[in-house]
C-alpha cells in the first residue's frame, strides 16, 4: 500500500469540481462542491449523534437505503438545519444535480455545512450547477476540497493505492472540520472514493467498523455538531472478485480505509480553529479496550489540559485528573505519562505520582506542534489513540464572530 495524489479523484470514474455560486459573500471563496461516479456506485454513510440533525443527512439517508449512490453534492457557508422548509431545499438540491448529469435525484447524497439555523436560498444553487457539472474533472480533487471548508485553514484529502486479489485499486477522500468536532459519529464532512469492488453490506461494516476507532476518537471543542456526516462510494471498476464477505481483501480493504481516516483524523484535529498544535494521546495498558478508549478521550478533551499544551507547560496533573473522571478502570498506582515530540520525550508521572524532570526540556518538547500524550494505566493489554488539539485564544475569537 502506497500513498498517492489524486485525493477523492485518485479511484478510476470520479470526477470532481468546486465553484462559487454565492451561497458566501466572499467571491474568493468557493461554496458548492461535486463528486460523480461515472457508474452507479456502492454507497454506506455514518451520520451525527446528535438528536438535531441536519434536513440533508435525513434525506440522504433515504437515498441510500438501498446502499447505491452516484453523486455528492455539498454546500458550505449554510447548514440547512432547523429551517422549515430544509428538506425541501435538499430534495431541490438532488433534483438539480440529477437533471444536470442524467441520473436519478434519489442516488445523490446531499450535505451542508456552515451556520445552523439560517434559510437556505435556492437560487445561487441553481446558478452554479451548470458551471458545476460541466466542470466536473478527474483531476478535481483539490477544488472540490476547498470548497466544502468552513473555518478550515487548508483543504483536507488523501489517496492510496492497494492491490485486492491482483487487481489493483485506489483509494481517496476530501474532508472538512476545524470546529464543533468531538467524538460521537460522526464528527465532520468526510468524502471518500473507491474503485474497489465490494458489496454494499460489507462497504457499510467496514466504515462503522473503522469510525469507532478513528473518527470517533478525535475532538476539537467538545461539541458534537448537527450536519456531520462520513459517506463512502465503491464504483467497482479496479474489477477485483467483489468482496462479500470477511476475507484477507476485505482486511485489506480494511487497511487501506483506516490509512486514509486516521490520517484525516490527524489533518483536522490539528486544523482545529485557532490551535497551534496537534495532540495525540496513546493510552496502554488498559484492562478493557473501552477503559482505554474513555481515558484517551477524556484526556484529549480536556479544556485544562488543552489550554496547558497550547502554554507548552508540562501539567501532568490535568492529566491525571482527566484519567480520574474518565469512568476507565484505571490502576493509579501503575499509571505512568510521558509527553513525546520531535525534541524527545520526558516521564513527568510514574505509578501515580510526580518525577522529577527538567522544567526545560519538558518545555522544549511541548512548543512543537506536534505532541505525543503517552498514558500507561496499568498491566492490560489493550489500548488506544484520541486526537486533538491545544485551546487557545484564537478559538474564542473565530467562535465569537463566527456570524460575521
Amino acid at each position: 500500500m502506497k500513498i498517492i495524489q489524486g485525493g477523492i479523484c485518485a479511484a478510476k470514474g470520479f470526477k470532481a469540481n468546486g465553484v462559487h455560486c454565492g451561497i458566501r459573500k466572499n467571491q474568493t471563496k468557493k461554496d458548492l462542491a461535486l463528486i460523480y461516479s461515472d457508474v452507479i456506485a456502492n454507497a454506506a454513510a455514518v451520520y451525527t449523534t446528535n438528536i438535531v440533525k441536519g434536513a440533508p443527512l435525513v434525506l440522504t439517508k433515504e437515498h441510500i437505503s438501498d446502499g447505491k449512490a452516484q453523486a455528492i453534492i455539498c454546500n458550505s457557508g449554510n447548514a440547512n438545519t432547523c429551517n422549515a422548509n430544509g428538506i425541501e431545499i435538499a430534495q431541490q438540491m438532488s433534483e438539480l444535480v440529477g437533471e444536470s448529469l442524467d441520473i436519478n435525484p434519489n442516488d445523490v447524497i446531499i450535505a451542508s455545512t456552515g451556520v445552523i439555523g439560517q434559510t437556505l436560498d435556492i437560487t445561487p444553487i441553481k446558478n452554479g450547477i451548470t458551471p458545476l457539472s460541466e466542470g466536473l474533472m478527474y483531476d478535481g480533487s483539490a477544488v472540490a476540497a476547498e470548497a466544502i471548508m468552513t473555518t478550515d485553514t487548508t483543504p483536507k484529502e488523501i489517496a492510496v493505492e492497494f492491490t485486492l486479489g491482483g487487481k489493483v485499486c485506489h483509494m481517496g477522500a476530501i474532508a472538512k472540520g476545524s470546529g464543533m468536532i468531538h467524538p460521537d459519529m460522526a464528527t465532520m464532512l468526510v468524502f471518500i472514493t473507491t474503485d474497489a469492488n465490494i458489496s454494499s453490506e460489507m462497504l457499510a461494516k467496514a466504515l462503522k467498523t473503522d469510525v469507532v476507532d478513528t473518527f470517533n476518537m478525535t475532538s476539537v471543542d467538545g461539541d458534537t455538531s448537527t450536519n456531520d456526516m462520513v459517506a463512502i462510494l465503491a464504483n467497482g471498476l479496479a474489477e477485483n472478485e467483489e468482496i462479500t464477505q470477511e476475507d484477507e481483501d476485505f482486511a485489506e480493504f480494511m487497511k487501506a480505509l483506516n490509512t486514509v481516516t486516521v490520517y484525516l483524523c490527524k489533518q483536522i484535529a490539528s486544523d482545529g480553529e485557532g490551535a497551534t498544535k496537534l495532540l495525540e494521546c496513546k493510552v496502554t495498558g488498559g484492562n478493557d479496550l473501552l477503559s482505554a478508549k474513555k481515558a484517551a478521550k477524556s484526556v484529549i478533551c480536556s479544556s485544562l489540559l488543552k489550554a496547558a499544551m497550547f502554554a507548552a507547560d508540562a501539567n501532568w496533573g490535568r492529566v491525571l485528573c482527566a484519567i480520574g473522571y474518565s469512568g476507565a478502570d484505571v490502576d493509579l498506582t501503575k499509571t505512568d505519562v510521558s509527553f513525546r515530540s520531535a525534541k524527545g520525550e520526558v516521564t513527568v508521572c510514574k505509578n501515580g505520582a510526580g518525577v522529577a524532570f527538567s522544567e526545560e526540556k519538558a518545555k522544549e518538547v511541548l512548543l512543537e506542534n506536534e505532541v505525543e500524550i503517552l498514558i500507561s494505566i496499568g498491566d492490560g493489554d489493550y489500548s488506544a489513540t484520541a486526537w486533538g488539539c491545544d485551546l487557545t485564544y484564537d478559538y474564542v475569537k473565530i467562535n465569537g464572530s463566527y456570524r460575521s
